[in-house]
């Protein structure tokens, strides 16, 4: 099966063709609370989209899931709504699927579904070193429909150098088998287009069917529309990347290569924390 592509913007122009070249998901970004926080040194997207955001994303699509990442859990301040309040929002805006980020507790993932309340599909984003150590009584509430890792914040959490460290340490196939044995489709992490990539696209790729996920994200580096600003050179990218990715995938299904490539990725994940060691202690 094909993986579901993920792809995060708030640009109707640049969703919509994002779903002309066959990626699955737009995503809607709208976490903000304590991100910048805990990721202020990390070069990773930090959005701040809005449920206006939503609505013009949903007004626009036809075929592609629209994706919303809420809040983690809180309560209302004088600057923010509920989380409860937040997810009606989403969910009347026109949301398909909400995904619920930073969560470390099995009751915060139970308020989120009964926020939900069957109305659209649930995805947790498994990225905290808490919600791991709790994932067997995670699993087991009703109404998860997905379970995405997420490797930025969660590398962060075990103080890794690297976020796909967590990929050859084994520490996403640990998760991913416990999240299968429970009959939920997960994913993780994030890709950048084929052939590109300080850790090769088609190496993460292999891995992730190696491992029976499921989903991914395109990277902010998959298409860079903060540089490419012509319309008519996003098309290409996307039609060009999906293309070439889905054709990787093609080829993989006829591959008995996974073991080799579990050494590549090792290996490669080596090279590259060894590089971003060596750089710190010549500051």
């Amino acid at each position: 099966m094909a993986l579901k592509l993920m792809y995060i913007t708030n640009r109707p122009d640049v969703a919509l063709i994002a779903e002309k070249a066959g990626v699955d998901r737009i995503f809607v970004d709208m976490e903000y609370i304590g991100k910048e926080l805990r990721q202020g040194g990390m070069d990773s997207v930090k959005n701040h989209h809005t449920i206006e955001d939503v609505r013009n994303i949903r007004s626009v699509l036809t075929k592609a899931e629209l994706l919303v990442r809420v809040n983690p859990i809180h309560e209302a301040t004088s600057e923010y709504c509920s989380s409860e309040d937040e997810i009606n929002q989403v969910i009347a805006a026109g949301a398909d699927i909400i995904m619920l980020p930073f969560f470390k507790t099995a009751e915060e993932v139970r308020l989120f579904v009964s926020y939900v309340n069957g109305r659209t599909k649930t995805l947790l984003l498994l990225e905290t070193p808490e919600a791991v150590d709790h994932l067997e009584e995670i699993i087991v509430i009703p109404r998860i429909d997905e379970i995405h890792i997420g490797l930025n914040d969660l590398s962060i959490g075990y103080g890794k150098e690297f976020m796909f460290e967590l990929l050859s340490d084994g520490t996403v196939e640990r998760i991913c088998k416990q999240i299968k044995k429970a009959g939920i489709p997960y994913g993780f992490g994030g890709v950048a287009a084929i052939g590109t990539g300080i850790l090769p696209a088609e190496s993460i790729i292999m891995e992730h069917y190696r491992l029976g996920s499921s989903m991914v994200i395109l990277s902010r580096s998959f298409c860079k529309i903060d540089k490419d600003t012509d319309l008519s050179i996003i098309r290409h990218t996307f039609d060009v990347g999906v293309c070439a990715l889905r054709t990787l995938e093609k080829e993989i299904a006829d591959r008995n290569e996974f073991n080799d490539n579990v050494k590549r990725v090792a290996d490669c994940v080596s090279k590259i924390v060894q590089s971003i060691r060596t750089k710190k202690n010549n500051v």
